[in-house]
C-alpha cells in the first residue's frame, strides 16, 4: 500500500509503502469490540465497597427475647432490615481485569489500523516536532482540518507533546502505546514514518 507522506505545514514529503498485512487486512468488528472491552475493564479502579453485617458498627446482642413480644424475631441490629444494618451481597473491592490472548490483541490492533486506512482516516506524516507552542500547532491542525486526531510516533517528541497537551481531542502516543480504544476514539489516525516502523516491529 502506497501512502502520500504529508507535513504538518500541509505539504508533501514523498510516498511511504505500508505493509498490506497490517494496514490492509479485513477489519474485524467483533475482535475490536473484545479488545476495547478488555481495555476498559482493566482501567476500572474496582474500589467500590459497602459494609456488610460483620463490618458495620453496633452491638451483637439480641435486641429482645425470641418469643412473647408480638414482634418479628430478630437476632441482631446489624441485619440489613434495620436502618444501621449492613448491606447484603453489596459491591466489594475487586479487580475487573481479565486475560485476553496476545493473538486476539494483535488482531484487534491490526483491525483498527486497517479500519482507519479503509475509511480514509489514516495519514502518514514525515515527523511530529514542534517548538512547544500550542497556538502554532493548533493553527496548523485547523488548516489540515483535524479536530480529533491521535498522533503515533516512534518516540514522542517532548516539544510536540507539550504543544498538543492543551488541545482538546488531540493526543500523542508512542508506537508501543498505540491501542485499539484510542485509535477508534479519534477521528483521524496520524502516524509518523518512525511510528510506522515501530508498528512494523511490534506487529511483525
Amino acid at each position: 500500500m502506497d501512502f502520500d507522506i504529508k507535513t504538518l505545514d500541509n505539504g508533501s514529503a514523498g510516498q511511504a509503502s505500508l505493509p498490506e498485512e497490517i494496514f490492509g487486512a479485513t477489519p474485524r468488528a467483533d475482535i475490536m469490540a473484545r479488545v476495547v472491552h478488555w481495555q476498559l475493564a482493566k482501567r476500572r479502579a474496582g474500589t467500590h465497597k459497602v459494609k456488610g453485617m460483620g463490618e458495620v458498627s453496633g452491638t451483637t446482642k439480641k435486641p429482645y427475647k425470641q418469643k412473647g413480644t408480638g414482634n418479628a424475631r430478630q437476632g441482631s441490629l446489624r441485619a440489613p432490615q434495620f436502618r444501621t444494618g449492613g448491606a447484603v451481597h453489596g459491591p466489594v473491592v475487586r479487580d475487573h481485569g481479565y486475560d485476553l490472548p496476545k493473538k486476539v490483541r494483535r488482531l484487534g490492533l491490526i483491525s483498527a489500523l486497517s479500519q482507519k486506512a479503509a475509511d480514509g482516516k489514516l495519514v502518514v506524516i514525515d515527523s511530529a516536532t514542534a517548538a512547544g507552542k500550542t497556538a502554532e500547532l493548533a493553527a496548523k491542525l485547523k488548516v489540515l482540518g483535524w479536530s480529533s486526531a491521535l498522533f503515533v510516533d516512534g518516540t514522542v517528541n517532548e516539544g510536540f507533546s507539550r504543544a498538543a497537551r492543551n488541545i482538546a481531542r488531540i493526543d500523542v502516543l508512542p508506537s508501543v502505546g498505540a491501542n485499539v480504544y484510542d485509535i477508534l476514539n479519534h477521528e483521524m489516525l496520524v502516524i509518523t514514518q518512525a511510528g510506522v516502523e515501530g508498528l512494523k516491529e511490534r506487529l511483525a
